[in-house]
């Protein structure tokens, strides 16, 4: 019976863990629910910002609608205020919402002087991407010249967002070798019309001029940009250019330029967008609608203190591997060095009831927070009854506000209870978020239910106390609401299993973007050891402070922190100790954003032999950092750990090089249950980068159109210059990625044959060089991105879909003589491509597989192309337009039908004039012939 509790329960969460993105959105009778908005606190008070957004989620759903056949519109949204922002009868105390689950976020620019709009993706194709970032401008209504009506553009983050969609441009390669043999412009449908044109400005004067051919690449130079016609009668794409007034559809499998090398075909394999909206789960679970959908409703949210309630499990199985004290020393430190300055704070106890030990009180002060540590439980004993101490903590919460909304409970358990699953739906409607703490394999599973339908998080810590996951957990509550600079963040968390006088040596680095309130904390499990620190510049700081009884000890710097590399060393005073140091700090200034890192499973749950993705952001503000050494620690139910290295190279799991996502699959299953993931992210000397380059799914920038036979043009874009990449001083962060649960893993895995074939290989590329064709590619590994491959099969075609529809039939390349490398080295091959099939061929289409030792083979590659032919250029003439007004006045002033009329005019009385030197001359000769034979 109780194995079939347990088994229930199980596939109650599996139901309702969907995914690792933090959207809230729910999809209900074709309208979008529960929509999150999200001004940041950076952003200064003006209530324009909040009509503007209205305005625009109001003309994006009719748009949206419109758009996906009447399936789809916005039902209700919300929009999160700031607490800086004055308080008004109008704003409600968020429920479930925070600046974590917002779909968008109204913030200031990614780059200076910059407000492209942009979708922060980097998940498979048809997964949801993370958030769409707008900025106050933008919003505002101020940028509508550069990228077209807002409420457009929302519908085209929108699909990037919800759907996983890809641009049907490329600013890394804005043209191609099309198959009429002529210079295309990357774009979907191919139908829509304009000009090519160099653009540029440069000491107050600007200059237009056709595009010229690049010797290398024999398409056009860089900074030659495609000018759209003003009027069109095309409808597709909006993945394209939604800003054209006839473009009111997704490309799909009729109008889809396969062709282009479009970051659509390049992500999606080829498939349009309406393809890939059409496979969504979205899609498949409505029908168009008739009639026209209701106007959007909103709601205004504006963030006040913090309201937690930590509700400690004291049952008799805390006794169990000293988890008791583990508990107090994490919450301990919660309690001393987390949670923020003005939050309210109260505590229950529940073994097999609950009881009240502190009633909430708002922190000021450092006293309180003492008073706090002083209600942790010091006995366990008794059953476990999870409701009644959820329900206790209700009380304390309404004691204090009769609106639960909002308010978080914090709750560790190590137990199972059978009865947990009754207070679910009262957990829903009280408007609490539930973040969960499961220590050691038997924590009870309804309750990942609870924080998964009320937005909290779900950590889990093993019994493994040198792992030092219970206090990571606790470290990562910070409050959801709160800006960057005001959080608290981990530097270092190690542990170790040491013998007596055996030493945890090692350094964690204090960058000048952290350093206030910097502490560190050390536990152990038997004896007090032997502790030394010494500041950067050699000098050893003062004694810890002692917690006997919690088994812990700490030092505070106080005000700011010496930046540079501070070593500790650790000497354990009995055999089997368990030594663990934790660093946290906070931002040393208001106004710069310290560097952080995010880190997330691709999935909550997981089924064998599905492969997982580690995913791990790091970034200073909203600019990615390049460059860093991540490393990502997973540990299974039992306390096995997995090491992975991540990378940010473009291959495998990773979706972009070089965006500040480090990846790396994820395929180690030791056994079923929950697994924890923590990484650590470093930079040293020279090596880590911030990039102030632009966001790789940024809105197109239109760059001007053709009215009328007339080159109306905008500014330029905005561009950092070339070194737009600032050098970072060293810095260390580590955080806790969260749980996640894996359910069909075998008893015996190590007896399992290989389910795990190579990773896809998506970063292929072919350039031509006389008779040879050079390839060039990431090399994947024989478990995906681990390992090595046995070896590649090549196979050419004149066909783009039959190279991707029947890859094997396709003529193979000869390989003998290539020799795969180790998972994520770079390869390289050329080869003669001798005679394809396919008669008139305009192109040479390349695709891979790989194959492992076990004879798996990997996905098809992302196909490549070499052109056979030099491509055309547009043949209208090289003429130069200097514009000495570029911000008073963006026309180029030059009408094309006048320039042709001209051109022609100028053709015809040359004509005249060679016709008529002609006829004078032949006149002459005859005469001069007539007299000689006379």
């Amino acid at each position: 019976m109780v194995l079939f509790r347990f088994f229930a329960s199980f596939l109650v969460v599996l139901y309702f863990l969907q995914g690792s993105n933090t959207s809230l959105v729910q999809l209900n009778d074709n309208g979008y629910e529960d929509v999150i908005i999200a001004i940041d606190p950076g952003v200064p008070e003006d209530t324009d910002i909040t009509e503007h957004i209205k305005d625009i989620v109001t003309t994006a759903s009719t748009y949206l609608f419109e758009a996906t056949e009447k399936r789809f519109f916005f039902k209700n949204v919300s929009i999160l205020i700031p607490e800086t922002w004055t308080r008004k009868p109008e704003y409600r105390r968020p429920k479930f919402e925070s600046y974590k689950h917002a779909d968008v976020i109204v913030a200031a620019p990614t780059i200076p002087g910059s407000d492209e709009p942009y979708t922060r993706q980097f998940t498979e194709c048809g997964e949801k991407a993370e958030y769409i970032h707008f900025t106050p401008d933008f919003v505002l209504g101020k940028k509508q010249n550069e990228y077209g009506p807002s409420g457009r553009l929302l519908v085209h983050e929108w699909a990037h967002l919800r759907w996983g969609v890809f641009d049907e441009y490329n600013d890394g390669q804005p043209f191609y070798s099309a198959q009429s043999k002529k210079i295309e412009a990357t774009r979907c449908s191919p139908k829509i019309s304009g000009v090519n044109k160099f653009y540029r400005c440069q000491g107050g004067s600007c200059i237009t001029r056709n595009c010229r051919q690049d010797s290398t690449t024999k398409l056009y130079e860089k900074g030659c940009q495609f000018i759209p016609d003003k009027v069109q009668t095309e409808k597709a794409s909006i993945m394209f250019m939604q800003s054209i007034n006839s473009v009111v559809e997704f490309c799909d499998k009729k109008s889809h330029n396969q062709e282009a090398p479009s970051l659509q075909n390049i992500k999606c394999d080829q498939r349009s967008t309406w393809e890939v909206i059409s496979d969504s789960e979205d899609f498949k679970k409505t029908m168009p609608v008739t009639g026209p959908p209701p106007s959007p409703s909103f709601s205004l949210l504006r963030i006040s203190e913090r309201i937690v309630c930590l509700v400690l499990d004291k049952s008799g199985s805390m006794l169990n591997s000293n988890r008791l004290n583990r508990m107090n020393q994490a919450a301990k430190y919660f309690l001393l060095q987390i949670v923020e300055d003005k939050s309210w704070v109260g505590m229950v106890h529940f073994d097999s009831s609950a009881s009240v030990k502190s009633e909430l009180i708002q922190i000021t002060s450092s006293s309180e927070r003492e008073s706090l540590v002083g209600s942790l439980p010091t006995a366990a004993g008794g059953g476990t009854s999870i409701c009644s101490g959820i329900r206790q903590a209700f009380q304390v919460i309404r004691n204090v506000t009769s609106q639960l909304d909002g308010s978080e409970i914090v709750l560790l358990t190590d137990g199972e209870d059978s009865s947990a699953s009754i207070c679910v739906e009262e957990v829903r409607q009280s408007g609490v978020i539930i973040q969960f703490i499961a220590l050691g394999p038997q924590a009870d599973q309804a309750v990942i239910q609870m924080s998964n339908i009320t937005g909290g998080n779900h950590f889990y810590a093993s019994d493994e106390a040198q792992n030092n996951g219970l206090i990571d957990a606790f470290g990562a509550l910070t409050s959801e609401n709160t800006g960057l600079t005001q959080k608290s963040l981990q530097l270092e968390s190690k542990g170790l299993k040491l013998n007596n006088s055996h030493w945890m040596n090692g350094t964690v680095i204090i960058d000048s973007t952290v350093g206030n309130n910097t502490s560190f904390i050390v536990t152990w499990s038997k004896l007090f050891p032997s502790i030394s620190l010494r500041e950067p510049n050699g000098t050893e700081t003062g004694s810890f402070t002692q917690d006997t009884a919690s088994k812990m000890a700490y030092f505070t710097i106080p005000g700011i922190a010496q930046t540079g590399i501070w070593t500790y060393s650790l000497q354990a005073k009995a055999d089997e100790e368990i030594l663990t140091i934790t660093i946290t700090s906070r931002a040393a200034n208001s106004s710069v954003p310290p560097i952080t890192v995010n880190a997330k499973m691709n999935k909550d749950t997981n089924t064998y032999p599905n492969p997982m993705i580690v995913y791990a952001e790091v970034k200073q503000g909203y600019a990615p950092v390049l460059g860093a050494t991540v490393t990502a620690l997973i540990e299974s139910n039992g306390g096995k750990t997995e090491v992975l290295d991540l990378l940010d190279n473009g291959a495998g799991a990773d979706l972009f090089k070089d965006d500040g996502v480090y990846s790396r699959y994820f395929t180690a299953f030791s056994e079923d249950g929950r697994y924890s993931l923590k990484v650590w992210a470093q930079g040293g000397t020279n090596s880590a980068r911030r990039s102030l380059w632009h966001p790789l799914n940024r809105a197109a920038y239109i760059p001007g159109w053709i009215v009328n036979g007339t080159i109306e043009l905008n500014p330029p874009r905005p561009e950092p210059e070339e070194d737009t990449q600032a050098i970072l001083e060293n810095f260390s962060r580590t955080a806790s990625g969260g749980a996640f649960v894996v359910s069909n893993v075998p008893k015996n895995i190590s007896s399992v044959p290989d389910q795990f074939p190579p990773s896809q290989i998506t970063d292929l590329s072919a350039t031509s060089n006389e008779e040879e064709i050079n390839l060039s590619w990431t090399a994947p590994g024989d478990n995906f991105d681990v390992g090595q491959v046995e070896e590649y099969i090549i196979r050419i075609s004149g066909s783009m879909l039959d190279l991707r529809d029947n890859f094997d039939d396709a003529l193979q390349v000869n390989t003998t003589d290539l020799s795969p490398k180790e998972a994520n080295s770079k390869e390289s091959f050329a080869f003669k491509p001798g005679n394809i099939s396919e008669e008139n061929a305009t192109h040479i289409f390349i695709a891979i597989k790989s194959v492992d030792k076990s004879n798996l083979t990997s996905k098809l590659s992302n196909i490549a192309q070499v052109a056979l032919f030099i491509p055309q250029a547009d043949p209208s003439p090289d003429e130069s337009h200097p514009n000495p007004n570029p911000d008073e006045n963006h026309s180029s002033g030059v009408n094309i039908s006048t320039l042709v009329l001209s051109i022609v005019g100028s053709v015809v009385v040359v004509s005249i004039i060679l016709t008529t030197t002609i006829c004078i001359l032949n006149k002459k000769k005859s005469s001069n012939r007539s007299r000689t034979h006379f």
